[in-house]
This record gives C-alpha cells, structure tokens and sequence, in this order.
C-alpha cells in the first residue's frame, strides 16, 4: 500500500518517530481532531501519511510557540480541510520565522530524539555544514533549534551538499538584499514623521513585511519550478540527452 504521493503509509509508531514525539501524543492529538483520522488497512492497522506528518509537524511547532492547546484547536480548524501537505508545510514555516533564536547543547541521544531519527555520521557532517548541528564538547552537539526539523528534512532531499550549500547562500544574499532596501524604503517613509507614528509603523510593518515577501516568493518559486518540470526540455524524449536544457 502506498499513499496518493507514492509514499509507503505510516504506522502510528513510525509516524510518532518522524515527529520526535510519543504514540500517545499522536493518539492525543487525534482525539483532539488536530490529526485527521488514518486509513485503516488490513488487520485494522491505521496508516498514516504525509499529511499528517505535515499537521503534526504544524501542531508541534505552534505548541513549541507557546500556544494553548485551545488556542491550536482554534487555529487548525480554520485552516481549509484539503490543505496538501506542502500547503501545511508553508504554514509551519510561517509560524516558525517568530520563533526567538535558540542554540542548544544537547547530548547525541536527545538530539536524535529531536530530530525524530537516527543521525549517521555523514546526517551530522551535512547538519554540520548548514549550520544546524555543531560538535561541542564531551560528545555533545550545539543545535539551532529553529533550524533542526528543516535541516533534517533536508537530509532526505535528493540533493548534493553544495547544491544545498548554494542554495542557502543564494536565499541569505538576496533575502539581506531585500531588506536592506525595505529598510532604506521605511526608514525614509518615516523620516518626517512624529515618534507615535514611527511606533505605530515598527509593531505593524514587519508582520506584514515578512508575509508579503513569503507569498510572493512563493508564487515566483511555483511558477519557476511549474516552467521547469513541465517545459519540453524536460517532458520531451530527449530529456535524458546531454543537449536537453533542464538546468535553467
């Protein structure tokens, strides 16, 4: 059995691992209706897939916030029941990016306890070069906690080191680039005005900074990847030659 995504399901001990939470967490979550039901295959084994690791993912990170458990059911129900998992991962994302930056020292056993998984060594040197995980001392590990739960989920991504290496250089240039210019851009927007209004622009403009260039970003990546993958290079018989352009 395989999910609509071609993943292999679940089992609710195996989903509770890739979370880094207990079985009694997810059966508890699931009694909340923040988990939709799994599917129930033979022998009335319940099976789970990537949408609930996205959910229990999303449910994680808003307790990891500070959220009440009321304040999560409040907040999951308004979110539309069809959400793809990729569409949940965008919510997470955005809730993680208020998360205050944390660097913990943790020993090897509770770092792979957090990340849900065991880490081999060459998992700790790819962390490691992300700037995720970083050796300390005695055997322990400095980790980014806002950073782990994507560094790991990178570590299944069919990419090479540098290729990712590259890719974050090219997110933290521009991402400098736009803000520094957002910055000069507000900061001569207020420049004339009284201090109450240079508050009032403080508390409001970077809420609402940070989710417009997520949306747009956003929509620019899907219509690029969405070129890309469905381009004639790549949909063509000759995708496999060593003329086809797939690298635009």
């Amino acid at each position: 059995m395989t999910t609509d995504a071609g993943q292999t399901p679940l089992t609710i001990d195996e989903l509770a691992a890739r979370a880094g939470v207990t079985v009694r967490t997810v059966r508890f979550y699931g009694s909340k209706g923040l988990l939709p039901p799994p599917v129930i295959g033979p022998r009335r084994v319940g099976h789970y897939g990537p949408e609930h690791v996205a959910r229990l993912a999303l449910v994680e990170e808003l307790q990891q916030q500070g959220m009440t458990l009321a304040a999560i059911e409040r907040y999951v129900r308004q979110l539309p029941a069809d959400l793809s998992p990729h569409d949940l991962a965008i919510h997470r994302a955005v809730v993680a990016s208020w998360a205050p930056d944390t660097v913990d020292t943790v020993s090897r056993r509770e770092l792979e306890r957090r990340a849900g998984r065991p880490l081999t060594s060459e998992d700790l040197q790819r962390l490691a070069a992300m700037n995720v995980v970083m050796p300390a001392d005695d055997g322990a590990f400095r980790v980014d906690s806002g950073l782990l739960r994507l560094g790991v989920q990178l570590l299944d991504v069919p990419l090479s080191q540098e290729a990712i290496l590259a890719a974050r250089k090219v997110l933290i240039e521009h991402s400098r680039a736009a803000a520094h210019e957002l910055s000069q851009l507000l900061r001569g927007e207020v420049a004339e005005r009284d201090a109450q209004d240079v508050k009032f622009l403080s508390a409001h403009m970077h809420p609402l900074v940070v989710q417009a260039l997520l949306t747009t970003f956003q929509r620019s990546l899907r219509e690029e990847l969405g070129e890309w993958v469905s381009g004639p290079d790549v949909s063509g018989p000759d995708v496999s030659g060593s003329d086809a352009d797939v690298s635009r």
